[in-house]
């Protein structure tokens, strides 16, 4: 299993692009195998990790994830080319829905029948990332077009929970990158779904890329209780709610990754035998007692 971490936005920063490309950095040299970045409502994920992950080698960098509203598929496909031309080949691209609550109140798009939408736009986007001419005319999405951009062919994660979403993750595109869904429900509910997918349309084993809070802490009570009120929204959102119940878990605090050094340590594994290729951690509370044990797991 891979080992990742997830890139802290730099808000205060007078040159957030400089402190962004000094912690990729950082990340590189400690020896994870990615870096990951949200994309919400602060930077651009793909122009950010193309400018400050330019001159940082031996890191994949990926987006987790860059909702597909309000952009045509091929808009998105020609920017992630190119940026992975930027990146020299190094970009994994994580898409996803966003929320209702987002793409109506905030961008004024409908949320109907999300599941058919990012069908059609994986339709038109995983081909036009490939440089492959691309006739589609769905419900929701047209195009006829070729892409002529450096950088085309790059891994396309979609963030994917539900059993439709999984299923088409496994058959159209190399995986799902998840956010607050534990092991369990990774063994029983992602992982059987999205492989069954992927062998059925003579797809490679997807890529299972989970992401989740991590603090080594002596006070896994204390800790728990921080991660609740940090990611708090997380658990009120309709899909990470339904992971979460899966997982039996009240709130966050109850699927991140919390406690000593052998306790995180053994949640670490859980994962990995529950089916996770790439795990990526998002630190918070002790952060360096919490990356030199992760610098090791990376290591090891």
């Amino acid at each position: 299993m891979r080992i990742g971490y997830m890139l802290s936005e730099p808000r205060e920063s007078a040159d957030p692009l400089a402190a962004l490309r000094d912690e990729i950095a950082g990340v590189a040299a400690d020896g994870f195998d990615s870096a990951w970045i949200s994309h919400i409502f602060g930077l651009d994920a793909l122009t950010a990790l193309a400018v400050a992950g330019r001159d940082v080698p031996g890191v994949e960098l990926g987006t987790g994830v860059v909702p597909i509203y309000p952009r045509h598929p091929a808009a998105l496909a020609q920017q992630a080319m190119t940026a992975n031309a930027a990146l020299g080949g190094r970009l994994v691209l994580g898409v996803g829905l966003s929320h209702q609550v987002v793409v109506e109140n905030m961008f004024g798009y409908s949320y109907e029948r999300p599941g058919r939408q990012m069908k059609e736009y994986l339709d038109v986007l995983v081909p036009a990332s490939r440089g492959e001419h691309v006739r589609y005319a769905g419900e929701t999405v047209k195009a006829d077009l070729r892409l002529t951009t450096p950088g085309a062919g790059f891994p396309v994660v979609v963030a994917a929970l539900g059993p439709r979403m999984l299923r088409l993750a496994g058959a159209v595109a190399d995986g799902t990158v998840l956010w607050m869904t534990g092991p369990r429900t990774v063994a029983e509910h992602v992982a059987p779904r999205i492989r069954a997918a992927a062998a059925e349309a003579g797809r490679p084993e997807p890529r299972i890329v989970c992401a989740l809070p991590v603090c080594v802490t002596d006070d896994r009570d204390a800790a728990v209780a921080r991660a609740d009120e940090i990611f708090a929204v997380y658990g009120r959102l309709p899909s990470y709610r339904a992971m979460l119940d899966r997982e039996g878990a009240a709130g966050p605090g109850d699927v991140a990754i919390a406690g000593d050094e052998e306790a995180v340590l053994a949640a670490i594994e859980e994962l990995r035998q529950a089916g996770v290729t790439d795990f990526v951690a998002s630190v918070y509370g002790n952060a360096r007692r919490t990356r030199d044990l992760l610098i090791g797991a990376s290591k090891g």
